[in-house]
């Protein structure tokens, strides 16, 4: 086994469904709540497990809400999500597609099922990642990324082991399209059964892989199950897998922000006073309404 090697930290299996607003049954697999700076520059990844939804003359969701301190990354695996937002902007991403919003300074937001897919219903099946700003960028204006399937880089492995589609960040000689304001990498791995590769990522890099479907074994010695989230050590650079069903994996790395980490709610700064001046803000409508 290579000397560059990432040790494996340990494996978790992701907690109960909960439901966020009427629409979004989802299960919080990664916290920086839960795992602290280990995860940075990561915050939250929820996972919205396959759900049949009915057709409806309303559209089910997250009502509006505000942000600020970080960004939201939205990956549409099945069905199809609208948002709209403060300062008028508006926009549907539906199966491949990325929606990279940074809240920066401060947004107000909602997230529903579009009206087609309302009316139709369909499956429906997402993550939704947070990823933290530094203090420089905080706040910074907000802004939004809408990543269609035609713009994410798709990247056949060797030996037909599978495929990865680059969102951000750098895989082998291929580069993401989204912009980020730290170094961060996020790859949707497809193997399939019997398909092996090997991960490289910058030494000191966090580094993350959640399983969607399937099943495999992380450097040959650890098995991970669907909704397993894997996280690994620091020091290193590469991670082996090999699946033993066809597998979809979401692989998550990034540069430590080293920042404290102040969150209350939708707001994550730096400082207890930064959380209570986004508070009043938001109260007194400086972030603005949809």
């Amino acid at each position: 086994m290579s000397k560059n090697i990432k040790s494996l930290a340990s494996v978790h299996k992701s907690p109960p469904v909960h439901w966020v607003g009427d629409g979004l049954p989802v299960s919080t697999a990664l916290s920086h709540h839960q795992f602290g700076e280990a995860v940075s520059p990561f915050l939250l990844l929820d996972y919205a497990e396959p759900y049949l939804v009915e057709p409806s003359l309303t559209p089910r969701g997250v009502d509006e809400h505000p942000h600020r301190g970080f960004e939201t990354v939205t990956v549409v695996y099945q069905g199809e999500l609208e948002h709209r937002a403060s300062g008028g902007n508006h926009g549907r991403i539906g199966s491949g597609e990325v929606q990279w919003m940074t809240a920066g300074s401060g947004v107000v937001h909602e997230e529903k099922y579009s009206e087609a897919f309302t009316q139709k219903g369909g499956w429906l099946e997402m993550v939704q990642l947070w990823v933290n700003l530094p203090a420089k960028d905080k706040m910074s204006s907000p802004g939004y990324q809408t990543l269609t399937k035609s713009q994410i880089p798709e990247i056949s492995l060797d030996d037909g082991a599978g495929l990865v589609r680059v969102i951000a960040g750098q895989f082998e000689q291929t580069q993401g399209p989204a912009k980020t304001f730290t170094p961060v990498n996020l790859w949707d791995l497809r193997l399939n059964a019997g398909g092996s590769t090997t991960l490289r990522v910058p030494a000191g890099s966090m580094m993350a892989l959640f399983v969607l479907k399937g099943e495999a074994w992380v450097n040959e010695t650890a098995h991970v199950l669907t909704k397993d989230l894997a996280l690994f050590e620091s020091e290193g650079e590469e991670v082996s897998l090999s699946a033993v069903k066809e597998s979809v994996v979401l692989v998550l790395s990034g540069q430590p922000i080293q920042e404290p980490v102040t969150a209350y709610g939708p707001f994550v700064m730096n400082t207890q006073q930064e959380i209570v001046q986004a508070l009043s803000d938001y109260r007194s409508g400086k972030m603005g309404h949809i």
